[in-house]
């Protein structure tokens, strides 16, 4: 923490299912104060199925948030703070998807929204996929459809794919991965 800027005091104002809402009293150097919003989140893992034919599983899902269904990667937060963000993968890849992979390999991480909250998202690319069954919450409607890496960029250039993660991960992959003609 900078020596400029001090937490005074953390109030708790709201404690949900999947997040945290807390009040920070601010401090500053020149003896200013402030009242900042915090919101704590344990984690998430996010995973990039490819499928031997080179084209990525992707899931469409109804968001809340937005009042409507959208086109993502498969992810789901962590069951514990502590959760290794792989071990989370692995279960969300076969939950979502049907699939389940043992070879993930780390792709990225993400911080979603640094300026309130404190939620990372760690995404990996699993390959070999292996024919499972979806294991889908209660409550959870996803329906999982294969695209090219080329569809999907021209998704995230229209504003079809909107979600930050999905987003970040498949044009991470392309740049990383994606050979022209694979």
């Amino acid at each position: 923490m900078s020596g400029e800027i001090r937490r005074v005091k953390r109030e708790l104002a709201y404690h949900g299912t999947v997040i945290d809402v807390y009040k920070d009293y601010m401090e500053f150097e020149n003896g200013g104060t402030e009242e900042w919003d915090y919101i704590h989140h344990n984690g998430a893992a996010a995973v990039v199925p490819v499928l031997d034919d080179g084209r990525l599983l992707m899931v469409t899902q109804y968001r809340n948030a937005l009042d409507r269904l959208t086109l993502e990667i498969p992810a789901g937060k962590l069951d514990y703070p502590e959760e290794p963000g792989i071990a989370c993968a692995k279960r969300e890849l076969e939950e979502e998807t049907g699939y389940r992979s043992e070879q993930l390999e780390w792709l990225l991480t993400l911080r979603t929204t640094v300026a309130l909250c404190n939620e990372r998202i760690e995404i990996f690319v699993a390959r070999n996929l292996i024919p499972s069954k979806q294991k889908l919450d209660e409550g959870e409607y996803v329906t999982v459809k294969a695209y090219t890496v080329e569809e999907l960029k021209q998704k995230i250039y229209t504003g079809e794919i909107e979600d930050s993660k999905t987003v970040s991960a498949i044009l991470a992959y392309a740049d990383k991965f994606f050979t022209f003609g694979a």
